[in-house]
């Protein structure tokens, strides 16, 4: 064979190779905790995964296993997303105590204003300058937080320090089980799929939670009460949720694929969730009973703010013994969030 024609053959075969390269089509394996019912799969997950095959013309898809179908607990998400045992996961840095430590300045009490988009800009802008770090190992589509927490209560409402004394209130992360036991009630740690059962059997008497989730796993059916901070003050606390991805996956992804998913990522994906959070959050709020709303007087408020003040020096003190400085993480999160007001 000539060397001319053999050079076009070559060139012929690399022509097809890569056309069959981009016709390959990948299915991304994205974990989560809550139910497929979850408004956070209904109205963010399924919606964001059907983007991603749109401008792919169908060569990027999700197949979404809700409820841990993946296998292990929600505190394990993380390892198995960089582990390879999902692509994507959804979860709370903090369900993993110890491995995400500078996030965790952001779930001190009374950081953020209450709101998805109030507050998600100041997550991602504390997370691009203050906690990379944290998740070197991972890629990051999101970062934001659950809109901030108030008390959801069974039979009693809580209007009051002196109304926690001797409560037991499932919390969401290690701060806010730390503000719960500063507020003098005993905090108890539980999956969110378990509270609906322990509230309606008297296991617990409250949760300090976020209004958005409240409907997706009922606790509105077992809660008569619901006290929130007063209008415009930081919320009491909040956690922090994240969309992981494999690195080892994006990195395998043709770069026209990369794009799609860097396009629809950070920024972008924040958005997306904060316009559904904070709908979702209003939504629960206004099918609850006026008579069953709490609004903090300001004084219950600042009696609450003063016994919680230990709380983030203690995490300093923690964090210590890890090689962070944690006083600059909270002064940031100030800094942050003044500028954005």
């Amino acid at each position: 064979m000539k060397p001319l024609k053999l050079a076009a053959l070559v060139a012929a075969l690399g022509c097809a190779s890569t056309t069959l390269q981009a016709a390959d089509t990948y299915t991304l394996k994205f974990g989560h905790f809550l139910p497929s019912s979850a408004h956070q799969q209904r109205l963010i997950f399924e919606p964001w995964c059907a983007k991603l095959k749109e401008e792919s013309a169908g060569r990027l898809q999700c197949q979404i296993y809700p409820s841990m179908q993946l296998g292990g607990t929600p505190a394990k998400l993380a390892d198995m997303v960089r582990n390879g045992v999902a692509d994507i996961v959804w979860t709370a840095p903090s369900y993993s105590p110890g491995k995400f430590p500078r996030i965790e300045a952001i779930e001190q009490p009374f950081q953020l204003p209450y709101g998805a988009k109030a507050s998600n800009p100041i997550i991602w802008q504390f997370y691009q300058q203050y906690a990379k770090e944290d998740f070197k190992d991972y890629k990051v589509l999101a970062m934001h937080g659950d809109g901030g927490m108030g008390f959801h209560s069974r039979s009693k409402p809580i209007t009051s320090l002196a109304d926690l004394k001797g409560m037991k209130l499932r919390a969401s992360n290690r701060a806010s089980a730390m503000l719960v036991d500063a507020l003098g009630a005993a905090p108890v740690s539980m999956p969110p799929a378990q509270m609906t059962e322990a509230l309606s059997k008297g296991v617990i008497d409250g949760v300090l939670f976020t209004w958005n989730t409240v409907r997706d796993v009922k606790i509105n059916e077992v809660t008569q009460y619901h006290s929130e901070a007063p209008q415009g003050a930081p919320s009491l606390s909040n956690t922090v949720l994240t969309m992981l991805m494999n690195q080892q996956t994006y990195a395998k992804l043709p770069k026209d694929l990369q794009e799609i998913v860097d396009r629809n990522s950070g920024p972008a994906l924040n958005e997306l969730i904060s316009t559904v959070w904070d709908q979702e959050m209003e939504n629960a709020r206004k099918a609850t009973p006026d008579e069953q709303i709490v609004n903090l007087t300001p004084e219950a408020y600042r009696q609450m703010q003063a016994a919680a003040e230990p709380v983030a020096h203690n995490w300093v003190k923690e964090v210590a013994a890890k090689g962070v400085d944690g006083e600059p993480l909270l002064k940031g999160i100030r800094d942050i969030r003044d500028q954005t007001r």
